[in-house]
């Protein structure tokens, strides 16, 4: 499956931003969808996934109760909605396809490209 994330930018602390990821090949609805982030400097992390349906989610405890990760199996599209955000929040985003949802990096088969995401303080 091929994954390209779109939507990051600039954006003001405080503020929001939804970050997408469309997928394109296999079945898009057979993956669990993760999201993970690496700033300058730092190792890739762990941000969200969820299972194939949307209806299980883990979020990393950095994140939680400001992002929310969410997909349209129809559309062939995980989205990560990110409210509150934060200047350490600042790094590349990227998308990724596996197996079943997981906080590993190496429980996902499939990455996207990443997109920026920068928050101004």
């Amino acid at each position: 499956v091929q994954l390209q994330a779109s939507g990051g930018g600039l954006v003001q602390a405080g503020g929001s931003l939804r970050v997408s990821c469309a997928a394109s090949g296999r079945t898009f609805s057979a993956y669990a969808m993760g999201w993970f982030r690496q700033a300058p400097g730092k190792e890739r992390e762990f941000v969200a996934t969820c299972n194939w349906s949307g209806g299980i989610t883990f979020y990393a405890e950095s994140v939680k109760n400001r992002f929310t990760i969410s997909r349209d199996n129809a559309k062939n599209t995980v989205y990560l909605q990110m409210n509150s955000l934060k200047p350490e929040d600042t790094a590349v985003y990227y998308c990724a396809a596996g197996r079943a949802p997981s906080q590993r990096i190496d429980a996902y088969d499939y990455w996207g490209r990443g997109t920026q995401v920068t928050v101004s303080s």
